[in-house]
């Protein structure tokens, strides 16, 4: 509330002998220290998720950072409608936002932009088994994207060289649900930036990458365009830090770095054994993982047999795990063949990698080094990290770690290790092709849990109208039609 002061003269003028006049002085409200960091956010798998593992995503976790470096409690809040979420910003409902946003010259007018956080390219998506698109001019079908996208500004810019260019745009739907129709055969194309659409390839590997509409678009935050000077000149001190730090580099690669290999053929042969193998095993794999995620030992199972417990090698190791035969015999496994023995052989060789590991390597990482030793040995890691470390490299990142380990192949680095030449570059895709399993996993485990709370209530409904034909009958219709209303899982375009 605005305080007034009020200075009321009492004396009388000398020389008229007037009352004295009323002046009334406003004073200026006093600056309320900040104790939330209100963030504006879109759901997707690299922006924003919270399910039972907790909050993920790039933007969460460098907008977490901020908080923390503002010493403050950090509200992310979801929008499904950009509309919503550029209007709140406006309004002062939010700081910030950080949904992976691109930048350009529309929006630039509107807010301020923050540092850049990565670049993407701007592709055009259709089906696998339709024809590729060769020119944006002569499309065999429509376009269509998100209102309030960055795709707009892309088409908008291009229809002045092709003026005969047209499109959809929808306020319904979100990024993930145009993936599901273009794989799906029901819509032609969208537009997406690379790194949605590299990360939705896991899910939907119908999907295909067209030509390049616009390279290198900046994706960054943006905060209010009024009253808002020092919390950007916060960010960017904040941003300088992270920079410094060696934090952007590190969550590109966490969230991005492993998505980059895409295999058609895989990707779906694995889709079908999720729902086909898996599910004679999955009690297994929770059982035995302990303090481990189990869809990372089910991934780790699945890059090492495909899930087949009479796997084999021509180097001879065998079964779910594909275990050498010392390895077998150091965990107590007397048959590599049975599934039972070799998920809990291969759960406690791993655990044992992930404890020999350095205290230095933060518990979020841990994880992929030791898979990397399990696949080439714990004596090569040490290797790669001693290499990283005389390479001025962070030698407890994988992020680093990965670049060196193919340098075990090359001679003039592997005479310099203790354990000598490796298949290093064999570690690297290893580690992120179990990613991408895992990724994966927890993709259809998070699908399943959410329709299974969309389809209980009419489940449970319907067992109390047993005696009412009908009524079951259009509540298994409804059940039908709710399996199309899936909760949007993530926004995904710039």
């Amino acid at each position: 509330m605005i305080k007034y002061l009020y200075v009321i003269l009492l004396g009388l003028l000398l020389s008229g002998c007037q009352p004295a006049e009323v002046v009334e002085i406003e004073a200026s409200p006093k600056a309320q220290k900040r104790t939330v960091l209100k963030v504006g956010t879109l759901y997707g798998p690299q922006i924003y998720v919270n399910n039972s593992q907790g909050e993920t995503g790039f933007d969460y976790e460098m907008a977490n950072r901020f908080a923390d470096y503002l010493g403050v409690s950090l509200e992310m809040i979801p929008f499904t409608d950009r509309k919503q979420l550029f209007k709140a910003l406006k309004d002062n409902d939010i700081d910030i936002i950080a949904a992976g946003i691109a930048k350009t010259p529309g929006r630039g007018e509107q807010f301020k932009m923050g540092p850049t956080l990565y670049k993407v390219n701007q592709v055009l998506v259709y089906r696998e088994g339709t024809p590729e698109p060769k020119d944006i001019g002569t499309l065999s079908g429509e376009i269509t994207v998100m209102s309030n996208s960055s795709s707009v500004n892309t088409l908008t810019q291009l229809q002045k060289d092709y003026p005969e260019l047209l499109w959809n745009q929808v306020n319904d739907k979100d990024n993930e649900e145009l993936f599901a129709l273009i794989a799906k055969g029901e819509l032609n194309y969208t537009i997406s930036d690379s790194n949605s659409l590299l990360i939705n390839q896991r899910f939907l590997p119908e999907l295909r990458a067209g030509m390049i509409l616009e390279e290198k678009i900046e994706v960054v935050w943006l905060l209010p365009p009024k009253n808002s000077d020092k919390l950007m000149s916060q960010l960017l001190a904040f941003w300088h830090n992270e920079q410094r730090a060696g934090t952007l580099e590190h969550l590109n690669e966490k969230y991005f770095g492993h998505v980059k290999r895409f295999d058609y053929v895989d990707t779906r042969a694995f889709i079908r054994a999720i729902d086909n193998v898996l599910p004679a095993y999955r009690s297994l794999f929770e059982t035995y993982s302990g303090e481990l995620d189990w869809r990372k030992l089910a991934a780790a199972s699945y890059q090492e047999s495909h899930w087949n417990p009479n796997a084999r090698s021509k180097t001879g190791v065998r079964g779910m795990m594909m275990l050498t035969q010392p390895t077998a015999s150091y965990v107590g496994v007397s048959d590599r063949t049975d599934a039972e023995q070799s998920i809990r052989g291969g759960a406690i060789y791993l655990k044992d990698m992930i404890e020999r590991l350095p205290e230095s390597i933060s518990d979020s990482q841990r994880i992929w080094f030791a898979l990397a030793a399990y696949n080439i040995g714990m004596g090569h890691v040490e290797d790669a990290r001693r290499l990283a470390v005389s390479m001025d490299m962070d030698p407890d990142a994988w992020r680093d770690v990965k670049k060196v380990l193919p340098l075990l192949q090359q001679r003039k680095y592997y005479k310099q290790t203790r354990y000598g030449y490796a298949r290093g570059s064999q570690a690297v895709h290893y580690v992120d092709s179990i990613r991408r399993y895992y990724d994966t996993l927890v993709w259809v485990d998070n699908q399943t849990k959410k329709m299974e709370v969309i389809e209980a209530p009419v489940e449970i409904l319907a067992d109390k109208v047993d005696a009412n034909d009908n009524i079951k009958q259009s509540l298994a219709s409804d059940s039908k039609t709710n399996n199309t209303l899936k909760p949007k899982l993530g926004a995904g375009q710039p």
